[in-house]
């Protein structure tokens, strides 16, 4: 009797296809890091959709009186969700080389992360109808502008200011390797050569007003975003990698696919701040 095998089989009892949790498969993604994960979904129509109170005022009452009954919003924030994708193409031969595989799972990690977190920041806002690719954070309505920092940091802190007046409580700074490097520059004086972020022979740490920092170049150039990351709820699904010789079969070539879909958006705008870096000079 002949021996049955995932290599004389038909696809469908060797399927060649990979999910991993994006945690393991693009740890350093920004929407990992700066949001909180609420579902995962699959296609473009469906919506997470994200349950929030909007709290009633409480206030002093009166011994013996009849307390006055609240009336809070029961409110939802929708998560629309876009698939980032990536396909490479490879001769069997080449597919075939030691470390070949290694070497391309770490290539298409690098892919999906940097067009993952690109999205993330800087995304264009989809026109309506359409609710996909979902805009960005800098892109979403009602996010408070801080303005420019220039010269200290005093726009800066009136930003984190009226974030916490509007009930924010910030856990990172993302900014563009532009805007820290703008930063790491400020002097404590017009007469000083030292800088505010102690740069020179002891270098700044990634730490501003108290935040982690966080530099990618995702985020347009001279920008920083102050994020919540309880302000920013997101649909996070499994990275997906395919493999299959079928596709350019007459080749005699594989095809490697990788695909991952999420999406965010922000509860309460006014939680989250975005402002610039004046540049060195200006």
């Amino acid at each position: 009797m002949t021996t049955e095998t995932t290599l004389t089989s038909t696809k469908a009892w060797a399927p060649d296809l990979t999910a991993v949790a994006a945690a393991d498969a693009v740890p350093e993604a920004l929407i990992l890091q700066t949001s909180t994960v609420s579902g995962s979904i699959e296609g473009d129509a469906p919506l997470v959709r994200v349950q929030y109170i909007d709290d009633a005022t409480a206030s002093f009452t009166a011994e013996g009186v009849t307390i006055d009954e609240a009336d809070p919003g029961l409110s939802e924030c929708l998560v629309p969700t876009g698939k980032v994708a990536q396909i490479i193409r490879l001769s069997r031969e080449q597919f075939a080389q030691p470390n070949a595989s290694e070497l391309l799972s770490t290539s298409v990690a690098r892919a999906v992360t940097k067009a993952g977190n690109t999205a993330y920041i800087a995304q264009a806002a989809p026109t309506s109808p359409a609710v996909t690719p979902p805009a960005g954070l800098l892109n979403i309505p009602g996010i408070v502008n801080g303005g420019s920092v220039t010269g200290d940091l005093d726009t800066l802190v009136d930003l984190l200011a009226t974030l916490a007046t509007n009930g924010s409580t910030p856990s990172h700074i993302v900014l563009s390797p532009t805007a820290w490097a703008s930063l790491r520059k400020l002097k404590i004086g017009a007469d000083f050569n030292s800088t505010l972020l102690g740069t020179g022979a002891s270098d700044a740490q990634k730490f501003l007003l108290d935040l982690p920092v966080i530099v990618s170049s995702a985020a347009p150039a001279n920008t920083g975003l102050v994020i919540d990351k309880t302000a920013v709820v997101s649909a996070v699904g499994a990275v997906q990698v395919s493999i299959s010789e079928h596709a350019y079969f007459a080749a005699d070539s594989i095809a490697v696919r990788c695909i991952w879909r999420f999406g965010a958006n922000v509860v309460k705008p006014s939680r989250v701040g975005k402002f610039t870096v004046a540049t060195s000079g200006s």
